[in-house]
């Protein structure tokens, strides 16, 4: 039976290293499988279980916080951010941890000052250097108020001459 070397490294070490004719693993979309002269393959890990099985038949069971993946043909290589064998898990202290930093992140939410712990919205900070001042926004009412802001603006009304009545040459057309 063909086989395929596994190498499970974390920070703190090697966590496991020998053959197995298969591996299961938490990638980013789902588990994988990996059975020898699996194609070349290279993903994230999400936290989870990684079952190896040995050439025997044996389960070898490993415990990732995440981390990445490689697969060559003949060798997978689990970069483990933290990895725990299963005889090392004991559930009550898991459960215990798991429960004090949810109580963590609760008192942590109520203790947040400020306008998100409220659900009001801050109005945007000016720009340094520059005053505050405040956006008016006009409604558009046709050409006639176009007009009228142009005569302000110029002291004179627009007037519809050609280019030929204002500069009193004839138009040049065409380059």
């Amino acid at each position: 039976m063909p086989t395929i070397q596994v190498d499970i490294v974390s920070a703190e070490g090697e966590i496991y290293s020998g053959e197995a004719s298969m591996v299961f693993a938490p990638a980013s979309m789902g588990e994988v499988g990996i059975a020898p002269r699996h194609a070349p393959l290279l993903t994230a890990l999400k936290p989870g279980e990684v079952r190896v099985i040995d050439p025997e038949g044996k389960e070898h069971f490993f415990y990732i916080t995440g981390g990445m993946l490689e697969v060559q043909p003949h060798l997978v290589t689990v970069l483990a951010d933290t990895a725990l064998r299963g005889e090392q898990l004991d559930e009550a202290a898991a459960l215990q941890a798991q429960a004090e930093a949810e109580e963590a992140l609760q008192g942590a939410s109520r203790n947040r000052p400020g306008p998100r712990a409220t659900g009001t919205r801050r109005s945007p900070r000016p720009l340094p250097g520059r005053p505050e001042t405040q956006r008016q926004i006009e409604p558009k009412t046709g050409s006639k108020n176009r007009v009228k802001n142009r005569v302000k603006k110029t002291g004179s009304e627009p007037n519809n001459k050609s280019a030929e009545q204002e500069t009193g040459s004839e138009p040049v057309i065409g380059l």
